[in-house]
C-alpha cells in the first residue's frame, strides 16, 4: 500500500461482498436515519438468561451505535488513557464470535467530554464498505471481510476543527459518497468524500458553532435522487450528496444534538419545538405545515410511526403527537436521563436511559409501558435492529436480543 498523510490508497480491489437487505441497520438511527423496523416479535424483556443470544465485551468505550450488515454486526470503540486508540469490530450476528478487530492510532484532536469518547460517530456501510468514523476526525474505510481500503486523518487538512467536547456527528453514506458534518467552533464544514477513494468530492462552509446532529438522508423514488440533510443552529439545508450543492434552505433555530427524520413527504425537525415541513421532490423550497413549541427534545432524536411523531424532552418524558397537525395525543413519563434514540418495532417503542434501563412503550390510543430490562451502562448509544434482534451497547458489551 502506498500510504500518505492524507488518503490511504488499497492495492487491492474490494473484496467479495456479502449478502445484506432491506432487514439491515447501515448507519446511525437506521438505513433511512429513521429509527424504525419492520421487524416484528421482539422480546419485551430480557436478563442474562432468557431473551439475551449473547453478550460480548468491548475493549474500549464509545457511545456509537452497532450497525448491521448482513450476518455481521460492527461496532467501534475507543481506549487508552487518551482514548486514542480506535477500533473497529465484526462480530458473528448469529453466534456472537469475533470476526475481525482492527486498531488503529488517533491522528487528530483526542479532546473529549468524559462522559463520552472519541469512538462517538457511528459507522456507516454502503452495502460494500464500512466507514468508521471518530471525535479525532479520523474516517477509515474498511471492505466486509475488514481489509482497510482507505484512510483520512482530516486534522491535518482542517486543524482546528473541533470543539471542547469532542465530535460526535455520524457520517451517512450513499451510494457513491459518505457524508461527513463536522460543524464546530474552528473550521467548520460538512464534506462529501468518494465512497471507492476517500478523495473529497465536495467540502461547503457551515456555520462556526459546536454541532453533535447527524447528516439526514431524505430518499428519492430512485437512489439517484436521495438528498441529504444537513441540520445546523440557525437552519436546515438540502444538498445533492454527489456535488454538494445547495438545493433549499430553511432558517430556524434548530437542535444541536437531536437529529429531525424524513418520513412520507415530510421533514420533522427538533428546534424551538418541532417544525414538520412539506417536500415535494425537486422543489427549491420546503413549506411548514405546522409548528409546535410543546414537542420539545432533550437529546434523543425524533421519530415517526404510522401517522404519529415522537419526542423525549426532559425529564424523561414521551410525547405522541399526530402528523397532521401537531396535537399532542398523550404522554407518559418515563425513567431518565435519556441520550439514545429510541427506536420503534412491532408498535412498541424501546428506549435505553443512560443507566442501562431499557423501557418498553406500547403505542396505542395512549402509551404503555409494558416492560423494562436491565443493562450495565452506563449507555449512550442508540440501538439498531435487525433481522428478528435488537443490539444494544454499553461502554464494556454488546448484546444480541432476541426470542429464543
Amino acid at each position: 500500500m502506498k500510504i500518505n498523510r492524507r488518503i490511504l490508497y488499497p492495492t487491492l480491489a474490494l473484496m467479495a461482498v456479502c449478502c445484506f437487505g432491506g432487514g439491515d441497520w447501515l448507519q446511525f438511527r437506521g438505513t433511512d436515519n429513521a429509527s424504525t423496523s419492520d421487524e416484528t416479535g421482539l422480546p419485551i424483556t430480557f436478563d442474562e438468561t432468557t431473551n439475551v443470544a449473547w453478550k460480548v465485551p468491548l475493549p474500549g468505550r464509545g457511545p456509537s451505535s452497532p450497525i448491521v450488515i448482513g450476518n455481521q454486526v460492527v461496532v467501534t470503540c475507543s481506549s487508552g488513557a487518551k482514548q486514542d486508540r480506535l477500533h473497529v469490530l465484526s462480530f458473528n450476528a448469529t453466534s456472537g464470535k469475533l470476526q475481525w478487530h482492527r486498531q488503529l492510532w488517533a491522528t487528530g484532536h483526542v479532546t473529549y467530554h468524559p462522559f463520552g469518547a472519541i469512538a462517538a460517530p457511528t459507522p456507516a456501510c454502503d452495502g460494500q464498505r464500512i466507514f468508521a468514523f471518530y471525535s479525532s476526525n479520523d474516517l477509515a474505510c474498511f471492505d466486509l471481510h475488514g481489509n482497510l481500503l482507505w484512510f483520512r486523518g482530516l486534522s491535518f487538512d482542517y486543524p482546528t476543527a473541533r470543539n471542547d467536547t469532542g465530535m460526535a456527528s455520524s457520517p451517512t453514506a450513499f451510494a457513491n459518497t459518505v457524508v461527513v458534518q463536522m460543524e464546530n467552533q474552528g473550521e467548520s464544514f460538512a464534506a462529501g468524500l468518494d465512497s471507492a477513494t476517500g478523495e473529497t468530492r465536495w467540502r461547503i462552509e457551515r456555520e462556526h458553532d459546536a454541532m453533535w446532529c447527524s447528516p439526514i438522508v431524505l430518499r428519492g423514488k430512485a437512489p439517484e435522487q436521495d438528498i441529504v440533510l444537513l441540520q445546523g443552529r440557525s437552519h436546515l439545508t438540502a444538498h445533492d450528496p454527489d456535488s454538494g450543492k445547495e438545493l433549499w434552505d430553511y432558517e430556524a433555530p434548530c437542535h444541536s444534538i437531536a437529529s429531525g427524520v424524513a418520513a412520507d413527504g415530510c421533514i420533522y425537525l427538533p428546534a424551538e419545538g418541532l417544525h414538520a415541513l412539506q417536500y415535494e421532490p425537486g422543489a427549491k423550497n420546503v413549506e411548514p405545515l405546522w409548528i409546535e413549541d410543546r414537542l420539545r427534545s432533550s437529546n434523543a432524536s425524533v421519530v415517526v410511526y404510522d401517522g404519529r411523531v415522537y419526542t423525549i424532552k426532559s425529564p424523561a418524558i414521551l410525547t405522541c403527537a399526530d402528523v397532521t397537525d401537531g396535537r399532542k395525543l398523550w404522554e407518559l413519563r418515563l425513567t431518565g436521563p435519556q441520550w439514545a434514540s429510541p427506536v420503534i418495532a412491532d408498535g412498541r417503542l424501546y428506549c435505553v436511559n443512560h443507566a442501562g434501563l431499557v423501557q418498553v412503550v406500547e403505542l396505542g390510543e395512549e402509551g404503555r409501558l409494558i416492560g423494562t430490562s436491565q443493562l450495565d451502562g452506563p449507555i449512550l448509544a442508540s440501538p439498531a435492529v435487525a433481522h428478528g434482534a435488537i443490539y444494544f451497547r454499553s461502554d464494556a458489551h454488546l448484546w444480541k436480543v432476541a426470542n429464543h
